[in-house]
């Protein structure tokens, strides 16, 4: 048996490229928007990769052959194109030649982003899992890769800003090398644990300073980790400049954590990101923010995961509940709306489910539903302080396996049909209020939804 859906979603307008966008970041008073040759631009975003299902994170789909590729761009940004998305997060490694097939066939920009060292580098030829910034060959490296990547992909067609990290805040509470290596690329618990929920409320009155490392505690170790950090951040958003002036660089921090130093040590940044999962409110997020920053808000990941612990199965409604929740804020905090006016979109974590998350070398072909962090902004499925984060199941689709290994089919759940309605609306519009935002949120049913993801199943076509 050989499955196939039927997607009945428009095909991206093909778009002829006249050359590169010229991308900025307008201030109006304590009002922010991002700009597009001279137009008004708000990210509706997405995070998008492609991991046929049993791969990980060693599999690369730049590798593949072009034919393959193309294929899969084609099906893929139909369903994104189908959405109302304008802007996909992908990490470096994709080569400037899709960036801009991208945009070309299918409209949509891309926001490239460069982990600078999350992840661990290579320091003469040895790999080191824990980056430290302040580390003289660490700082050249990174700084150099910053540069190199802006000279490469400046003229690209198709480019909307960079992206610098992926809440390497989180990092610098690890005193092992083990604990940083076992996490490879999946998100760490959010700042409810320990001592980083600590770390929200920490100034700079006290940081300790000018005292050995050995005798601060983990939270003062990781406040002076984070000053070299986020200086290191400037310093590579410098040199990037230095070399491309026409699209904006971005941090992705994990939530508001060190807001205070990065106002001080970030002021070559254009956009302040942050990955937030809170919930389906991020709270007082916006206000901080404008607050502290002087600098635009984009939500680098914002979402849920479609599983529910409780019920131990499947939750596409609550997903979709999550979801709606978290960009009808980011629409209501948008310049002319009435909120706070600082924010200029975000992107939606994430595009399909990551089989590969939970144990990420084993089981790659298993659809795992282990819960491996604990959130209570999450309320629908939290149960007596037990985890209830499933990181397999973030996708707004969901993974159909076929016979060939090297693909995949895709079911949109109820979140996607909830996201093609709210990107319907238009903040940048002279008549558009906080009224009419209202209005049009309201008039997104997620049962509905539900009923609707229900009904492109029903579609899937069954071949002998």
């Amino acid at each position: 048996m050989k499955i196939h859906y039927i997607t009945f979603l428009l095909i991206g307008l093909l778009l002829i490229h006249t050359g590169e966008a010229q991308v900025v970041v307008e201030q109006s008073d304590a009002s922010f928007k991002l700009q597009v040759d001279s137009k008004d631009f708000m990210v509706k975003g997405m995070n998008w990769d492609h991991f046929p299902i049993g791969t990980n994170y060693t599999y690369s789909l730049w590798n593949q052959p072009d034919e393959f590729i193309r294929s899969v761009l084609d099906e893929e940004m139909a369903l994104v194109k189908g959405l109302g998305v304008n802007t996909l997060r992908i990490y470096t490694g994709i080569p400037k030649q899709w960036i801009t097939y991208i945009y070309d066939n299918h409209g949509i920009y891309t926001m490239l982003n460069y982990p600078f060292g999350r992840y661990g580098l290579s320091i003469d030829g040895v790999w080191v899992p824990n980056t430290d910034y302040s580390n003289s060959k660490v700082k050249e490296l990174l700084i150099g890769e910053a540069s190199r990547l802006a000279n490469e992909y400046k003229d690209t067609p198709g480019l909307l800003m960079y992206l610098l990290g992926n809440e390497n805040n989180y990092g610098l509470f690890y005193e092992d090398t083990e604990a940083q290596n076992s996490l490879k690329k999946t998100r760490e618990p959010l700042p409810e644990t320990r001592a980083m929920y600590k770390l929200f409320l920490l100034n700079k009155e006290n940081e300790a300073q000018g005292s050995s490392e050995n005798e601060l505690s983990l939270d003062q170790k990781a406040a002076q980790r984070a000053r070299h950090m986020y200086s290191l951040f400037n310093e590579g958003a410098k040199a990037m400049k230095a070399v491309d002036d026409q699209h904006p660089i971005a941090i992705c921090n994990g939530d508001l954590m060190f807001i205070d130093i990065i106002n001080e040590e970030c002021d070559a940044v254009d956009v302040f990101g942050t990955n937030i999962y809170r919930g389906v409110s991020f709270g007082d997020t916006f206000q901080r923010v404008k607050a502290k920053l002087d600098k635009p808000l984009m939500f680098t990941e914002v979402g849920a995961d479609a599983f529910n612990v409780i019920t131990n199965a499947e939750d596409q409604e609550s997903q979709a509940y999550y979801t709606l929740g978290n960009w009808k804020e980011i629409y209501a905090n948008a310049a002319g709306i009435g909120g706070a006016e600082n924010t200029i979109g975000g992107f939606t974590f994430q595009f399909s489910d990551g089989w590969w998350k939970y144990d990420q070398e084993k089981n790659l072909d298993v659809h795992d539903n282990t819960a491996t962090w604990h959130n209570g902004g999450y309320y629908l499925d939290v149960k007596n302080g037990q985890n209830n984060m499933n990181e397999e199941w973030f996708g707004i689709c969901a993974k159909v396996a076929t016979q060939n290994q090297n693909e995949y089919d895709l079911w949109p759940r109820a979140a996607y049909f909830v996201l093609q309605e709210a990107h319907r609306f238009s903040p940048y519009e002279s008549s558009v209020s906080l009224v009419e935002l209202e209005e049009h949120f309201a008039n997104i049913e997620l049962k509905e939804a539900v009923k609707m993801s229900k009904g492109y199943v029903k579609n899937l076509k069954v071949e002998d």
